[in-house]
């Protein structure tokens, strides 16, 4: 029977292990466990992985670009040979009609080509910036409100921008309610003339046409949309809002420097204190205090706005020494009558209202919601103590609201 191993006896050199053994031996010569080397490799893989993965992000993202540059340029210049519209299509002029075409501060040129095609100016947006590129004038297009004509030239649109001493105009949006110092920071802010200059206007009121005894421009400066001319200065402005009040006096039938000083302080009182649908009843309890007065009120008005005018303030509510204190000329509490002078710039429905009361028994009046203006009337204060009663529950049911 034959011997697995070799004869020991054997002269020929010994073979220690046999075949397989040795095999095993020659393919795991530097004896590293396979886990070994394939944890060594594991980070390579991880950084391959890495780099794929951030080729892909940055193909996606270059093919994203390309999308939307691919996505602009068709939904910008399509829609013209979808229509067989000439990209640099124009107007043959001159234009007709009046559009007012706003330029706001900081705007791309095609964002004012495209408001001038959307305004019916010009016919094409690529028309008009052809024909600014064609100008030489070295002039540049200033924010400002321009009055226009429809179906314009390219060229003439341009000009128009261009040549800002007749068409380019300064724009101030003045809202209801506000006080004579708001209103000189919005004119201030629109035209860009000092904000001092308007100020220094108030002091001397008599230049506009106003009475002396009004200690400022409150009560003329109109609310509404105005356009100033571009070199226009604080007197210029201010006179288009002094005389759109006098317009609207006229308009109510007021006359006379005093009678219209008189009217426009009630107005402002009647605007302060409530809606428009609330304005004839108001002012008929005003002239009912004023003309006709009951010896429980006197002929005190008792308006907070008046009196919060005076703090330099707005809100819903006062302290008991608030309304007892005479030195404020604004204190309808403590001061009979009207006080000094307005406390805002009435609009054309409240000076109506101011100068044909209508005729009500009511001496008081008290908005009961905030929100929807609710307004309830009394004739005697018993019963404005009742609807009191209601503000200050809803005031309750509202935290906040009447601060």
């Amino acid at each position: 029977m034959s011997s697995l191993y070799p004869d020991r006896s054997s002269t020929e050199p010994r073979n220690e292990f046999p075949e397989p053994y040795e095999y095993h031996y020659e393919y795991n010569e530097e004896h590293v466990p396979l886990s070994s080397r394939r944890a060594q490799q594991r980070p390579h893989r991880q950084q391959r992985r890495l780099r794929r993965r951030r080729k892909t992000i940055v193909m996606a993202l270059a093919l994203a670009l390309f999308a939307a540059v691919v996505v602009f340029a068709v939904s910008f210049v399509s829609p013209f040979f979808a229509s067989g519209e000439d990209p640099l299509a124009d107007y043959p002029g001159p234009g007709t009609g009046s559009v007012t075409v706003d330029v706001e501060q900081g705007a791309a040129t095609i964002t004012i080509a495209q408001n001038l095609v959307d305004s019916g100016v010009v016919a094409t947006t690529g028309a008009f910036m052809s024909a600014l590129r064609a100008d030489d004038s070295g002039n540049l297009i200033q924010p400002g409100t321009y009055e226009m004509k429809e179906e314009m030239s390219s060229e003439d649109a341009v000009a128009a921008l261009l040549n800002t001493d007749e068409t380019a105009v300064h724009y101030a949006a003045v809202n209801q309610g506000l006080r004579q110092s708001e209103v000189f920071q919005i004119l201030s802010d629109s035209s860009g003339v000092p904000l001092e200059d308007f100020e220094e206007l108030a002091e001397d009121p008599t230049q506009f046409g106003i009475p002396k005894q009004a200690p400022n421009l409150e009560g003329y400066l109109s609310p509404g949309q105005f356009r100033f001319p571009l070199d226009a200065n604080a007197a210029e402005i201010v006179q288009i809002l002094v005389d759109k009040t006098f317009a609207n006096l006229e308009k109510a039938g007021v006359e006379g420097a005093d009678k219209q000083y008189r009217i426009l302080t009630i107005a402002s009182i009647i605007e302060a204190e409530g809606s428009p649908e609330d304005y004839p009843e108001i002012a008929g309890a005003i002239d009912n205090r004023l003309n006709d007065p009951i010896s429980e009120i006197g002929r005190f008005i008792q308006s907070d706005a008046t009196v919060t005018y005076g703090l330099g303030r707005k809100s819903y509510e006062l302290t008991a020494e608030e309304k007892n204190d005479t030195s404020n000329p604004y204190n309808t509490y403590a001061n009979p009558g009207l006080p000094i002078g307005p406390i805002g710039s009435p609009l054309l429905p409240a000076i109506k209202a101011a100068a044909d009361p209508q005729d009500n028994p009511y001496y008081y009046w008290v908005t009961v919601n905030l929100d929807t203006g609710e307004t309830l009337y009394a004739e005697r204060h018993a019963e404005h103590v009742a609807n009191v009663n209601q503000y200050q529950q809803w005031c309750s049911d509202n935290p906040g609201r009447c601060q």
